[in-house]
This record gives structure tokens, C-alpha cells and sequence, in this order.
């Protein structure tokens, strides 16, 4: 039941004769889980809390960085290296102190990715990877939950809610009915290496959070069997049609049997190097090629001497400028996209000679080289 101060607060959606005390009181009852609080998370994070979902878990790793600030509104300059979740919880609660939230300080992951998510009713994907995202879609088919995907690329963005069961026990479809393989992360490159209109994530966020509103309160048309795609720069939206297939629970398994075949094929681990490893290795003039992944004005900000730079989306077409008969080191900003570049090319063209920089040049401007400028 809603208490009186609660009343008060929601009495804008308490007027809408399709929400009324029996659909706030629906939102308040309804856990959802949202993944990743970056871009698309703030804005969803916020129009959550501010219509009274009961429960919010944030799942989320990182933490705030400067250059996040050009878009993830729910941070400031003093929260730049503390935790985002814990950051985003102590904000929700200071504008909404009648709802629950809860911080994970975890990457959602396959050993972790059950536990969570059964907890929760709604599943809202604000993540910027493909991993993470198939891990969404498979563990909710599994325990048939929806889940709202949100994507976004420079200038144009996408919503639709998947694995959602209307009223009339309708299934609609899976995110493998309409992608059914992982791609490459250098196939589809994410935001950090492209950039992207800091406007943009918050525009998609707000359709991820009202198709939560919706699916909770039973109002309006759920973007259930429709792919929403909006272009902030022409100012223009279309929707494709999507039907489940009948095959979506077993495409939604295939990634147990993938992830078994590729631990079975795979014959060692990626290798690694500390900053301070390399700096050794520098030191002692060792034969080394240091490739550099990132964008060419990152480079410009900053970089290893001695350095080639093939930025992470041109690597497929520049195979034969990396060496392999002398230890390659690849680093990028703080060493994702370098471990991408890394398992592409052992995975695709077999190298062994590889080695990701962890950290990567973050780590060594602040551990080596403090007076390089960084971002």
C-alpha cells in the first residue's frame, strides 16, 4: 500500500486515470535490475527512482572517470574515482528515499549472472558490450524474464524489450531472434572507441525506462516484436518487425555449448604484462613491437615511445604489419580493447606472441610516467 507522503510524491501519475493507485502500487512492488550505470543507466537509474520502482539493483564495476561526465548525468568532478553504483545509489536515495536500492560492485558475468538476475523482475541492459548483452538475453530466457535493450552508436541509437510474455501468455521474441551470433567487438566497435553524442544515451534511456513503466502497469504498447531505432542527427525514428523463432530456447542454450567447445579448443591463456614489466623490458632494450589500439586523437593526448598505432577497427585489415616473430605488447586506455585485439587475433589468426598491457597506458601515466598528460 502506498503510505501518504508517497501519495503526495507520485500524485502527477495518481491523475492518470491508466495508472492510478493500483498501477503505482504495481511499480512499487516490481524489483528491477539494471546493468551497467554509464550512459544509458543514469537516465534510466534516475526516471526509475523518480516513479517509485521499489527496488533498484545496480550492477556496475567502474568507476567515474572525467571523460564520463560529457554524459552520465548522475555524476560530478568530486565522485571522478569512486565506485559508480555506490556513487548512483547515494544520488537515487537522496531523491527518492522511499524506494530501495542496491549497489553490486561486480562485472555481470557468467558465474555470477543467475544469481542476480533471478532476483529481479525486469532485467534493463545498459551495458556496452556483446558479451555482457548475450549474457542478458540467455540467462533470461532461461528463467523467463524480459529485458529491456538499449544500444547506442555516435549519432543513432536503439530500443526494444525482449523475452516479454503479454497478457495473453504471448512469448515475443529473443535478442537471438534477431542477432543470433555474437559478433566481434571489432566488428561493432562500442562508444569508447568511436564516440558518441553525450544527448543520445539520454534520449534511449528514457524509452528504456518507459517500457519498464509500461510492462509494470499493464499501459500503452510494450516494444515487444519491434526494434526502435531513433537518429538524433536527422531527427527520424523507424521500427522492424520481430518474431520470435521457434528455435529462440535453443539458440539461448548455444552459449553454454559454444563457451564449452571454446575451453576445449583454447590451449592457453591470454598473457599479460604489467607496466612496470614493460618498463623493465624497455630498460633493458629488449626487441619488443608496443601496437598501439586506441583512436589516433588519443594518441595525440598521449603515448608510448616507439609506438605503432592501428586503431582497434582497422586491425582486420592490417594483419601483416603485426609482427610475429618478436613479442608483441598492445595496449589501449585502461586495457580492454587491447584483450579484444588480443583474442581476435589469436582466435582468427593465431597468433602466440601477444601481450595485453594491463592497465594499459592509464595505468602507466599514473604508475610510471607521471608527467604524461592523460584523459
Amino acid at each position: 500500500m502506498l503510505t501518504s507522503s508517497e501519495k503526495t510524491r507520485y500524485q502527477k501519475h495518481l491523475l492518470l486515470p491508466q495508472i492510478g493507485i493500483e498501477g503505482q502500487e504495481k511499480l512499487k512492488s516490481t524489483k528491477v535490475l539494471v546493468v551497467g550505470a554509464g550512459g544509458l543507466g543514469c537516465p534510466v537509474l534516475l526516471y526509475l527512482a523518480a516513479a517509485g520502482i521499489g527496488k533498484i539493483g545496480i550492477i556496475d564495476n567502474d568507476a567515474v572517470d572525467l571523460t564520463n561526465l560529457q554524459r552520465q548525468v548522475l555524476y560530478k568532478v568530486e565522485d571522478i574515482g569512486n565506485p559508480k553504483a555506490l556513487v548512483a545509489t547515494k544520488r537515487l536515495l537522496a531523491m527518492n528515499d522511499s524506494i530501495e536500492v542496491e549497489a553490486i560492485l561486480h562485472r555481470l558475468k557468467k558465474e555470477n549472472a543467475l544469481q542476480y538476475i533471478q532476483q529481479y523482475d525486469i532485467v534493463v541492459d545498459c551495458t556496452d558490450n556483446f558479451t555482457t548483452r548475450y549474457l542478458i538475453n540467455d540467462i533470461c530466457v532461461k528463467l523467463n524474464k524480459p529485458f529491456v535493450y538499449g544500444a547506442i552508436h555516435q549519432f543513432e541509437g536503439q530500443v526494444s524489450v525482449f523475452n516479454y510474455t503479454d497478457a495473453n501468455g504471448q512469448q515475443g521474441p529473443t535478442y537471438r531472434c534477431l542477432f543470433p551470433e555474437q559478433p566481434s567487438e571489432l566488428e561493432i566497435p562500442n562508444c569508447a572507441t568511436i564516440g558518441v553524442l553525450g544527448i543520445l544515451p539520454g534520449t534511449l534511456g528514457m524509452y528504456q525506462a518507459n517500457e519498464v513503466v509500461k510492462m509494470v502497469t499493464g499501459i500503452g504498447k510494450v516494444l515487444s516484436g519491434e526494434f526502435l531505432m531513433i537518429d538524433l542527427l536527422e531527427n527520424t525514428s523507424r521500427k522492424i518487425k520481430v518474431k520470435r523463432r521457434p528455435d529462440a530456447e535453443q539458440l539461448a542454450r548455444h552459449s553454454e555449448t559454444q563457451e564449452q567447445e571454446e575451453i576445449a579448443c583454447k590451449t592457453n591463456i591470454m598473457k599479460t604484462l604489467s607496466v612496470e614489466e614493460l618498463q623493465e623490458k624497455i630498460e633493458a632494450q629488449e626487441d619488443l613491437f608496443l601496437l598501439d589500439v586506441r583512436n589516433p586523437n588519443e594518441y595525440e593526448i598521449c603515448n608510448l615511445d616507439n609506438s605503432v598505432l592501428i586503431p582497434m577497427n582497422h586491425i582486420p585489415n592490417n594483419i601483416k604489419h603485426i609482427p610475429r616473430d618478436k613479442p608483441v605488447v598492445v595496449y589501449c586506455h585502461h586495457g580492454m580493447r587491447s584483450a579484444s585485439v588480443i583474442q581476435f587475433l589469436e582466435q582468427n589468426h593465431q597468433f602466440d606472441n601477444l601481450y595485453n598491457l594491463t592497465g594499459g597506458i592509464n595505468a602507466w601515466a599514473y604508475e610510471i610516467d607521471p608527467q604524461m598528460d592523460t584523459y
